[in-house]
This record gives C-alpha cells, sequence and structure tokens, in this order.
C-alpha cells in the first residue's frame, strides 16, 4: 500500500501531459499484444553507477545524451541534465541502490500489463498502445505519460507492488482528448477519469489517501468544490495544498471520479460511456450529465439567485 501512495503523489506533484491528440498516437500499436516494456536505460543508469568512484567525468552524461525517448522524455522537468543527475545520485547515493534490483519481477507485471491493456482494448476498440519506458530521474516523479509514451521513474519504485495499477492510470491519459477551458473541474476530470477507467481495467485503485479523506468529509467539500469549479486556481485539489486544513493532496482525483462513476452508471451503453469519459467535449455538460452534484448546485444557484441550468454556461 505505501509504494501505491509514493507513486501516486509524486506522480501528481508535476503537471502531467495528458489528452495527447490522435495524430501524435498513430504511430503505436492497436494490438496491446504488441505493447512493449523497455527497461534498457535502467541497466545503462547503473553502468553509470557504478563509474562514480572511478570516472574523472560525469558518467551520467551517456545515459542522458544517448538515453531513449523514456529518458529524452524525463530530461526536461524531471532530469533536467547530466549535472543535476549526477548531483542528486551522490547525494542519495544510498536511496538509488534500494531500487538496484526492483525490476527483477518485471516479466509477471508485463504479463499483467498486456492483459490490462487488452480489457481497454475490449471496452475502448480505437485505443493506442504505448510503449512503457522504465528510466532513472532525480526523485521527483513516479511517472508521467508523453508523446513518446508511459514513462516511469525507476527510483520511486521499492518495489512492484502498485506498478500494474499506475500503468492503467497513465494509459487513459494516454487515451484522453478532453476538451473545455482549463478548469478546476476539467483537470478533476482528467484525473478522475484516469482513475476511474484505470481501475475499471486492471482492479486496482492506487490512490486511497484522498479518496478516503473525500468520503470522510464528502458534504464540506462538495459544497467547496461546487463554489469554485469553474476557476482555474488548483490548490487544495490538485498537485498541491495550502495546509488551511488537514486535507491531503489531490483531493480533485477522488472528486473527477465520483463524477465520472455517476456518468457511467446512468448510462445504458457501457461502452459509449468510456468513449464519452475519454472524449469529454465540455466538462460542465458533462457534470450536469452525471447529476452526480445536482443538489449542491441547486443549493449554491438558489444562493446566488441563479436558473439551475445557468450554472453549466462557461
Amino acid at each position: 500500500m505505501k509504494i501505491k501512495i509514493e507513486i501516486n503523489f509524486l506522480l501528481a506533484s508535476v503537471f502531467l501531459t495528458c489528452g495527447l491528440t490522435k495524430a501524435q498516437k498513430t504511430e503505436f500499436s492497436t494490438d496491446p499484444l504488441n505493447a512493449v516494456f523497455e527497461t534498457k536505460d535502467t541497466d545503462r543508469f547503473w553502468k553509470a553507477f557504478d563509474k562514480m568512484e572511478t570516472s574523472k567525468e560525469n558518467p551520467f552524461a551517456d545515459y542522458v545524451k544517448n538515453g531513449s525517448p523514456g529518458v529524452k522524455g524525463f530530461t526536461e522537468f524531471r532530469i533536467i541534465n547530466a549535472d543535476s543527475l549526477y548531483s542528486k545520485v551522490k547525494k542519495r547515493r544510498e536511496d538509488y541502490l534500494k531500487s538496484r534490483n526492483v525490476l527483477a519481477g518485471i516479466g509477471q507485471k508485463e504479463k499483467r500489463t498486456r492483459a490490462i491493456y487488452s480489457a481497454l482494448k475490449y471496452w475502448y476498440p480505437e485505443a493506442k498502445f504505448p510503449p512503457v519506458y522504465f528510466v532513472y530521474g532525480r526523485f521527483n516523479s513516479g511517472g508521467t505519460s508523453s508523446n513518446d509514451g508511459i514513462i516511469l521513474g525507476t527510483e520511486m519504485l521499492k518495489n512492484l507492488d502498485g506498478v500494474t495499477g499506475l500503468i492503467a492510470h497513465e494509459l487513459i491519459h494516454f487515451e484522453q482528448n478532453v476538451e473545455g477551458k482549463d478548469t478546476l473541474l476539467k483537470q478533476s476530470l482528467v484525473e478522475g477519469g484516469a482513475d476511474f477507467i484505470g481501475e475499471f481495467i486492471s482492479g486496482e485503485h492506487i490512490n486511497p489517501v484522498p479518496f478516503q479523506y473525500g468520503e470522510a468529509n464528502s458534504d464540506r467539500l462538495f459544497k467547496e468544490f461546487v463554489s469554485i469549479l469553474k476557476q482555474e486556481e488548483k490548490q487544495d485539489w490538485l498537485y498541491g495544498v495550502s495546509k488551511k486544513d488537514d486535507r491531503p493532496n489531490d483531493l480533485g482525483y477522488w472528486i473527477g471520479y465520483k463524477i465520472t462513476e455517476a456518468y457511467f452508471n446512468k448510462q445504458t451503453d457501457k461502452h459509449k460511456a468510456i468513449h464519452d469519459i475519454l472524449n469529454i467535449k465540455n466538462p460542465l455538460l458533462f457534470l450536469k450529465e452525471s447529476g452526480f452534484l445536482d443538489s449542491y448546485i441547486n443549493e449554491y444557484t438558489k444562493k446566488n439567485k441563479m436558473k439551475f441550468d445557468d450554472f453549466f454556461k462557461d
């Protein structure tokens, strides 16, 4: 359980590259059995690591310069450059060593991942299946999705518990094409939708802490969310908290999941429901069709002398 929490917290601490365009995905296979697990960067990292005591130059220069697309995708906001990586590895040498053999059982997880991919293929036939890159970064991200595929920060893994759930979540980000203004509601639907469908196809829930807190404090949080969901500010709901109360990070994942779940449950055509969740055109109308927060929206609109339907206008 601990690794699931650690991975998801760090995954959410940076803004994920979500909603990639269809054109950017066309190079990847539509067959889940052809999906690639790429671990060669981890081998190259450890070769560099073992040279630290004897090399007169930065041994990680080659790792960064000649790395896979996964390393390239992790460089700009996470690795930064070879010197930054070298400095971090020297400082946290013992922490890196804890993950040295963490991929020993990756073969079984690869089989499990292909089954998860196959489940998505059933529910969403137009899905594309990107490669999964295991790379080493600077302890600042558990993973992301990019134009090149799904990238996981291997140094964050103490074991492989929860890794397939994390891949499922990132796979959904890769499939998403969510439109609309950059609001708290939209991004909550992006993250919550990835959690909902990721759990639906994998059976694994990777984000327990905000869900437990959300359920225990739902009435207060629903009222707050309704009052601010059209705003761009995401603090206290996504990617960081102000510490105004005891809430954990990423409550937006929880409420986005709840809205998505309500929408899904209302639809008779579940295949179409999955398609709709992955391709939301208007987040406010999606919220309205879910019916999930109707009683709170009614309360809010009456208090502010608004018509109910006007709440769902941009």
